[in-house]
């Protein structure tokens, strides 16, 4: 016997868009939006960003990107930049 079911439509990454419809942030429980240039779901309540990895999406709260948080862009370094550079002048 061959099964007739029609097979789920996958979005290029792997995705079944039906499981995307109804998946919710885990920390607000609000709907969540597909960003299909990053591969992630956003939480625009909760500032998160989760990503997905081999076509699944990971709910995981501590794997979730924080939104507010900027991009090292220093090339490796991870300074603070509320600290003001010592120059011995002053002092």
């Amino acid at each position: 016997m061959t099964n007739h079911d029609p097979q789920p439509e996958f979005m290029p990454n792997g995705v079944d868009p039906r499981l995307l419809e109804i998946l919710i942030c885990p920390v607000t429980r609000q709907p969540l939006v597909y960003d299909r240039a990053a591969n992630e779901l956003i939480s625009a309540k909760a500032r998160l960003a989760y990503p997905i990895r081999g076509g699944i999406p990971i709910m995981l709260e501590e794997e979730a990107r924080d939104m507010d948080e900027l991009p090292d862009l220093s090339g490796g370094t991870s300074e603070t930049l509320d600290a003001a550079p010592e120059t011995g002048e002053g002092t």
